[in-house]
């Protein structure tokens, strides 16, 4: 047959694979080891670190998907980041988005500055010199996130990797927003991929675990290597579980994706909502990149709201249908506060520049009824007008004094496509960037120096404890 279609290959992920029955739907191969043949002589599967039946049919399928020649399955997304930062060395240069999801930059942050892994240079992709930036830093590989996480942000991928291919550096593609039904970085020039399987691939938010695509099969062995040897191979119960939620992952995309564009139009309309943050506005500054890169947007929507940050709790506790908690991508709508949670890994100065503000709330849209959903949503803003109205504050967008104000059509208009802002610096100047000492023993990061302890307050503020 020729090449299948992504709506073929998830629904028969493993169907008709059973070598010991011909079971249609594989089992679940629970052993921890497996008996050789004979003395001196192993079969394809000795112990399930290394490799697993279960295993091997999931990353066969995602290797399929993203037209990659390998794809080693993990235990966490975080650990499938780790195993891509084995192609570094300690002279080697990783250059990262400023934007980046908060548990990805604490990882790189930390084994620069304390492991002294690689050297580190942070880029702001919606600069128009951040080429030349790129260049400059010489390195061996650039990570890219898109779209980014929490604003939603799109780096174009193909101009990425004209320079990535003229530096001879890896570029990694975090695909995990969107998954391989709606962007296949692969195909537009990205040698690794990357996949937190916890999220749209499983589908289900009941197991956690990660993925690595690799275009090459000589660096997907390689890596393959290190995953046995580090010990990040995920579990057989786990690959079992995520395989059987990829099937359905065509149809969950289309319906998360038919609820997010609803709530999008829902919230354009709203007075409480001071900025939404959505590629499939045409407004949006990455819009028309994302519809030549992307077969869709989404099911994850960004907004900030039109009031103080004090009003927040106010908003969550009037939810019913939207759940407040982390993770994304599972067919029930999740809500969450990037500040708080997400990100909150990232010190207050790294969350301004890369426009997390106080009052940002990112949403992942599931498939229940989009009527529902809007309800929900409306009588959350209804209760915060009720605190405000009793507090004798000022209503809406116009009241917001840190945040960006937008006028509020009338509904004879058509609604205001609201875009995402862009940030005013090329790299985080708060952050190390090709870390370098000074006499005091700070970091000197474009002539800004920042203490080692400077993030101590977050740090040992016990509410943050599960991020430690």
């Amino acid at each position: 047959m020729s090449q299948r279609h992504s709506a073929t290959i998830t629904a028969r992920a493993g169907i008709a694979q059973d070598p010991a029955y011909g079971a249609v739907t594989p089992p679940l191969y629970l052993s921890s080891t497996f008996a050789l043949p004979a003395f001196k002589q192993p079969g394809r599967y000795d112990y399930s670190r290394s490799n697993n039946p279960n295993r091997d049919l999931l990353g066969d399928a995602l290797a399929e998907l993203e037209g990659g020649a390998r794809a080693i399955v993990t235990n966490t997304g975080m650990s499938a980041c780790l195993l891509a930062l084995q192609l570094l060395t300690p002279a080697d240069t990783l250059v990262i988005p400023h934007d980046c999801y908060g548990g990805s930059y604490r990882l790189f942050l930390n084994l620069a500055q304390r492991k002294q892994a690689f050297k580190l240079v942070i880029v702001n992709f919606l600069k128009d010199d951040w080429a030349a930036q790129v260049q400059a830093a010489a390195p061996k590989m650039i990570w890219v996130e898109t779209p980014s996480n929490p604003l939603l942000q799109i780096t174009d991928i193909v101009a990425v990797a004209a320079v990535s291919r003229a530096l001879s550096a890896y570029l990694v593609v975090d695909n995990t927003f969107l998954s391989p039904i709606l962007q296949n970085p692969i195909a537009l020039g990205a040698d690794l991929v990357v996949h937190s399987t916890t999220k749209y691939l499983n589908g289900h938010s009941d197991i956690v675990g990660g993925a690595l695509i690799c275009k090459d099969a000589a660096i997907g062995d390689e890596l393959k290597w290190w995953a046995n040897c580090l010990g990040v191979t995920g579990s057989a119960f786990d690959a079992h579980q995520t395989l059987r939620g990829l099937r359905t992952l065509l149809p969950r995309i289309k319906a998360h994706e038919r609820n997010a564009a609803a709530v999008v139009a829902f919230l354009q309309q709203e007075p409480l909502v001071a900025q939404l943050y959505y590629p499939g506005l045409a407004s949006h500054p990455g819009h028309q990149i994302a519809k030549t890169q992307q077969q869709g947007f989404g099911g994850m929507v960004s907004f900030d709201l039109a009031a103080d940050a004090t009003y927040l709790p106010v908003f969550f506790a009037a939810l019913q249908c939207f759940t407040l908690a982390q993770s994304l991508g599972g067919i029930e709508s999740l809500i969450c506060h990037p500040g708080t949670m997400t990100h909150a890994s990232m010190d207050a100065a790294a969350q301004a520049t890369a426009g997390i503000g106080p009052t940002l709330i990112r949403l992942s849209v599931g498939i229940e009824d989009e009527r529902d959903l809007i309800a929900d949503l409306a009588q959350a803003f209804a209760a915060v007008r009720a605190a405000i109205a009793k507090s004798g504050e000022d209503v809406g967008r116009d009241h917001t004094a840190s945040q960006k104000t937008l006028s509020h059509e009338t509904p004879s208009k058509p609604p205001i496509a609201v875009s995402a802002p862009v940030a005013e610096h090329a790299a985080v100047a708060t952050e190390p960037v090709q870390p370098r000492r000074s006499g005091n023993g700070s970091i000197v990061v474009h002539d800004t120096q920042v203490t080692d302890d400077s993030t101590a307050s977050w740090h040992n503020n016990p509410a943050l404890c599960a991020f430690w």
